[in-house]
């Protein structure tokens, strides 16, 4: 019993290790290269744990954590987007007039969090991991704050995300107070067996469901939570707004998508209403603004809004269709999502640094003429997001409108076709700019080396969009055995 709830915690415990490990060697030895390395290293190590946890689950560890497949899965891309952020940071910190360690300590406590999170099957564990992962994201979000030659505006950026995240944890813990004041339960899995003792689901009980949809809409960056979405991106170190855009929303996304198909919540129409409403919303409103960007990191966050528009389509099929195919959708694309977005922040990253940021659509002009293997990564990650065949958001996509389909769902797969053609418009807008005669620029950071670290999540991502659209077969398999377990 002991042993077995010791094996499926490794990767909390791991993570959990690591982080004193590095908060330990910043304290005696500062190298950044040391600090970089170790938090790698105990990264990988978490990740390789699975093979420890996949024999024995599922497996509830308490009343707080569900190690099964499904979480397992969010976890393991976490943790992939964990490693991929840290070898981001080094070479983007490395003019960092500051000490680089702490931000290594706060990226891997905001991991711990994310995968409590992505593990969380009662509301305690909900709010652990959502606290644990936000305040350290507060502090990377304004890390080079002190930095008197800092390429952005990190603390105007991190007030922001501040009082807005404590406004949504405020509404969550609100909501989640109605729920259990009403049912008198806190486990996800339990309030359908309590809402059956209790009779008629009351007001109180609609309005706490919808208080907690509404703060992890704001994770989500869903309209009308989405404000702080495209300052907080650009504000942001360009390591952090992958994270943000990454394993942020994973972790919501994974603990929402189970809070709501354990608790049945979507068999109230209010609650079906209200996502489709934002559904829709964020579809119209997240397309339609990124067409008037000129900046590449709020291009980014305006599509990421329209991209989690569309995977709440699934979601919201979920209330006319199997269980087990809303997940299994849902999961495509989000992991369809991770790796477009980390592919494509790898490459502002690339030419960026805490003290220069190329993140505007000039800086990008004739990018194909000055490095012809950064524009092809970056031609390739936005013909995937806009779903063009061979690519993993083409197959996303198709997840999607099959699901929506089954569910009957005509109105958002309207919205969905209309969001995607404006998508198209302004993602060849960005090709089209790249592929535009170069500017002479002095210092062109774009024909510089490209760190290895840099490389690798280059190389990795680019390979993992053309091999899930051309061969998706095998990550369907695995992801339609861990959608078994609902």
């Amino acid at each position: 019993m002991y042993s077995t709830l010791i094996i499926d915690l490794m990767q909390i415990i791991m993570l959990t290790a690591t982080t004193v490990v590095v908060m330990v060697t910043a304290a005696f030895k500062r190298d950044h290269a040391i600090v970089c390395g170790l938090t790698v290293f105990g990264l990988f190590a978490s990740l390789m744990t699975f093979l420890l946890i996949k024999p024995i689950l599922p497996f509830e560890a308490t009343e707080l954590l569900m190690i099964d497949e499904y979480s397992l899965f969010f976890s393991n891309l976490i943790i992939v987007g964990a490693i991929a952020v840290a070898l981001l940071a080094y070479p983007y910190f490395r003019n960092h007039n500051g000490q680089n360690e702490e931000f290594y300590i706060l990226l891997l406590t905001a991991t711990l969090g994310a995968v409590v999170l992505a593990c969380s099957n009662h509301f305690v564990a909900f709010l652990l991991g959502v606290e644990i992962l936000g305040v350290s994201l507060y502090a990377m979000i304004a890390y080079t704050v002190h930095d008197t030659a800092s390429a952005k505006f990190p603390l105007e950026a991190g007030i922001k995300y501040l009082i807005l995240s404590a406004l949504a944890s405020a509404i969550t813990l609100f909501g989640i107070a109605l729920v259990y004041a009403f049912l008198g339960t806190m486990g996800f899995d339990e309030i359908p067996a309590a809402l059956e003792a209790a009779g008629e689901p009351g007001p109180f009980f609609i309005i706490g469901v919808l208080m907690i949809v509404a703060g992890a809409a704001f994770k989500l960056s869903l309209v009308p939570f989405h404000i702080w979405t495209p300052d907080v991106y650009e504000g942001a170190p360009v390591p952090v707004t992958a994270y943000l855009a990454t394993v942020s929303k994973a972790a919501m996304l994974a603990v929402t998508l189970r809070l709501l198909l354990a608790s049945n919540a979507l068999e109230f129409s209010a609650v079906t209403a209200v996502l489709t409403v934002m559904a829709a919303a964020s579809m119209i409103l997240g397309n339609l603004l990124a067409v008037m960007q000129e900046n590449t990191k709020r291009l980014f966050a305006y599509s990421s809004i329209a991209h989690l528009g569309y995977l709440l389509v699934v979601v919201v099929a979920a209330a006319q269709v199997d269980n087990a195919l809303s997940v299994e959708a849902t999961s495509f694309y989000m992991l369809a999502y991770f790796i477009m977005s980390l592919g494509g922040f790898a490459v502002i990253s690339a030419i960026s640094s805490s003290v220069k940021e190329m993140d505007k659509l000039s800086d990008f002009r004739g990018l194909f003429w000055r490095n012809t293997w950064l524009s092809s990564v970056l031609i390739i990650v936005l013909f995937s997001l806009a779903g063009i065949p061979l690519t993993a958001g083409f197959i996303g996509k198709f997840y999607i409108f099959s699901t929506g389909v089954e569910g009957g769902l005509w109105f958002l797969l309207t919205i969905l076709i209309i969001g995607s053609a404006i998508g198209l418009y302004y993602y060849l807008r960005l090709i089209f700019t790249m592929l535009q005669p170069p500017e002479k620029i002095t210092n062109d950071p774009a024909v510089a080396q490209i760190p290895a670290g840099v490389q690798l999540v280059l190389v990795t991502m680019t390979i993992a969009i053309i091999y899930l659209g051309v061969y998706p077969t095998p990550m369907m398999n695995t992801l339609q055995s861990l959608a078994g377990a609902f």
